[in-house]
């Protein structure tokens, strides 16, 4: 056994080859880039600094809706085809067609805002030009998504367009009247209801500022001062591999909002830390992508979703904050008591962790970076608005990076940034106007009624049947498409159903993009955790096991606040004491869920005291004084039992 962990450690480098493969999963979610250089490589860093800095400029000057949205999707798919290659074998190259493409890009947005007044009166009955230029923007936004996102999310926008012009032939209760080309591309095209629609708006708005600012954050170091300010604050101790863990991927996993870029940035460094504390490849290849899927579900920045969650919802992207906090903490506290739990199963050893500084001198010197991060609640608080918010901590950001040498947005690490932030965004804005075609399907059929009623009527009515349905739903949509697209597609034919049945719409839609978010760590398409696999050398499926294990409570919180209007307590909604009740039983819950799942609560668990802690759990999680009693019960009656065997232990011993 000591040889087998001798040999682990002696592995446990990550290798130039292990990050290379890694990476191919970040290129999977966000898009296998070119790697150009020469005068192309100058060319398309002007075009992305200048994207970065008219949308800066649009936080704060007074630009269109419709301008913005068209000339942030001219930008997306201008680069988007010189950026991407159509195949692998071109990726160091652009092809011919590559410039038609990027050429028509501009073109189609040229002659939709020449006479935009015009156009939009003609949407309607648009003309053959009309009819022209939406059909060539179709096929390019499902070409650019191709390219980033790979052929399932096209395939699936594919199929809502044949839906809509197959209405007639379709049984009931799918059908509906049907549509012509005319009136298609119309609807997608001359209105704000398909690809301008919300997830473009969204995107041209939040999420290009948030990348920016991301970006502003990463090339002033912020990032390698979030890590080491991780390890000199958790470091040394027996369970300070994995809290370190734990709050790296929490700090660093906020400003990036990314799964696998979270899981590989941090599993680069923190793997071999990992392997001396004495876990196994697979162990902590789901703990490191259990904590970077943390990054999508916590404040201040969160994933895109939960940008259009705001919009779609029509209130301000502080509440979307306000409402996450507690279940983002209900993550990590399962995370944590999964690593005090494996500290005692497995014997973790101590880890001597080599300190550059102490913390409070790490803080001193570099403390400065969380000051933008606390901007953008800051200056929510006093009543801006979240695009203001994330343009002045982006301002921020670049101006405490001149407090240290080393940290400086000089000239030529600010031009990294402002093309980082627009090249950041493209697979994301790219899957937001692909999935504002599926929208605008959904609006012009019907559909998401139809699809609501259904679940509903398979359910037989019942709340709870409806959201296993709904979360099955969404799961299963998640496998096949980015999380942002996940989020989009179950909002519009999942979530009417729990508010038909009287969920509140901001609990309904909070529900949809937790489960969203959760086909990160759901085969096959768990990027994160094959990542981390990558990474450490581990067994893909293994590693997704240990994932699912860490995150388990984050699979039921949302069952919280849908199946009981107490509930929304976790989403800091409602009476003061629901609020309060809510919370600590929730924690409750998910200490008892993680004892139940890891067999061990103060000690080895017996199969009866396993099953008390788990039915307790699910209890504690169902928001009804009566059951939450009950589960309180269960664990106690566990505590005692627990006990009781420690002393008749010692007293064995004694004798």
């Amino acid at each position: 056994m000591e040889e087998e962990k001798r040999r682990q450690f002696e592995e446990a480098v990550v290798t130039e080859e292990a990050l290379r493969e890694a990476e191919k999963y970040i290129e999977e979610e966000e898009g296998a880039s070119r790697r150009l250089t020469g005068k192309m490589d100058v060319f398309i860093t002007a075009v992305a600094v200048i994207m970065s800095l008219i949308h800066l400029y649009a936080a704060i000057g007074i630009i269109m809706t419709h301008v913005l949205r068209g000339i942030h999707i001219m930008f997306v798919l201008f680069l988007s085809f010189l950026v991407f290659p159509s195949l692998k074998r071109f990726k160091n190259r652009i092809i011919w067609y590559d410039y038609i493409f990027a050429l028509l890009g501009v073109a189609v947005i040229l002659y939709m805002l020449i006479d935009f007044d015009q156009f939009i009166y003609r949407s309607v009955v648009p003309n053959s030009w009309d009819i022209v230029f939406g059909i060539i923007l179709i096929f390019l936004v499902l070409e650019a998504t191709r390219r980033t996102t790979g052929w399932i999310m096209p395939a699936v926008v594919i199929a809502f367009i044949i839906y809509a012009f197959i209405g007639p032939e379709l049984p009931k209760p799918w059908t509906h009247r049907g549509y012509d080309i005319d009136r298609l591309v119309g609807h997608m095209y001359m209105t704000l209801e398909g690809i301008f629609g919300v997830p473009i708006d969204v995107s041209s708005t939040f999420i290009i500022l948030f990348t920016i600012y991301g970006a502003f954050l990463e090339f002033s170091g912020a990032g390698k001062f979030f890590i080491d300010f991780s390890f000199a604050a958790m470091g040394g101790k027996p369970t300070g591999a994995g809290r370190t863990v734990t709050l790296a991927s929490f700090l660093l996993g906020g400003p990036s909002g990314s799964g696998v870029a979270t899981t590989v940035t941090l599993g680069s460094v923190a793997y071999p830390m990992l392997a001396r504390a004495g876990y196994s490849k697979d162990a902590a290849g789901g703990l490191l992508s259990a904590g970077g899927i943390g990054a999508i579900l916590s404040p201040p920045v969160l994933g895109a979703a939960a940008f259009l969650i705001a919009e779609f919802l029509k209130i301000s992207y502080l509440d979307v904050i306000i409402m996450a906090c507690i279940p983002t903490c209900l993550y990590y506290w399962s995370i944590y008591l999964m690593v005090e739990i494996d500290a005692k199963k497995f014997g973790v050893k101590d880890i001597a962790v080599d300190k550059t500084y102490s913390l409070w001198q790490l803080t001193y010197l570099y403390g400065f970076h969380f000051i933008s991060l606390i901007a953008i609640v800051a200056i929510m608080v006093l009543g801006f608005t979240p695009i203001m918010a994330v343009f002045w901590a982006t301002v921020v950001a670049f101006a405490v990076s001149f407090i240290r040498k080393e940290t400086a947005l000089t000239p030529g690490k600010l031009v990294k940034a402002l093309r980082g932030g627009s090249i950041g965004v493209l697979s994301v804005a790219s899957t937001c106007a692909a999935a504002g075609i599926i929208v605008g399907v959904v609006t012009l059929t019907g559909l998401g009624l139809k699809f609501s009623s259904i679940i509903i009527a398979y359910a037989g009515g019942s709340l709870l049947l409806t959201a296993i349905y709904t979360a099955l739903i969404v799961w299963v949509i998640g496998l096949a498409v980015p999380v942002t697209a996940s989020y989009i597609i179950s909002a519009v034919i999942a979530a009417p159903a729990l508010i038909q049945l009287g969920v509140p719409d901001f609990a309904a839609h909070m529900f949809v993009f937790y489960y969203a978010l959760l086909s990160e760590v759901s085969p096959p398409t768990a990027l994160s955790c094959f990542a981390a696999a990558a990474l450490t050398k581990g067994n893909p499926y293994k590693t997704t096991m240990y994932a699912w294990k860490y995150t388990l409570p984050a699979f039921i919180v949302p069952f919280m606040f849908v199946l009981d209007p107490i509930g929304v307590g976790i989403l800091l909604k409602g009476p003061v004491m629901d609020v309060i009740w809510t919370t600590v039983t929730a924690f409750l819950g998910v200490a008892a869920l993680a004892g139940g799942v890891e067999n061990w609560f103060f000690k080895k668990t017996t199969l009866y005291e396993r099953v008390m802690l788990i039915v307790a759990g699910l209890l504690l999680f169902y928001p009804v004084a009566l059951y939450d009693f009950i589960g309180m019960g269960l664990m106690a009656l566990v505590i005692v039992s627990q006990k009781l065997r420690g002393s008749r232990d010692e007293s064995a011993l004694k004798v």
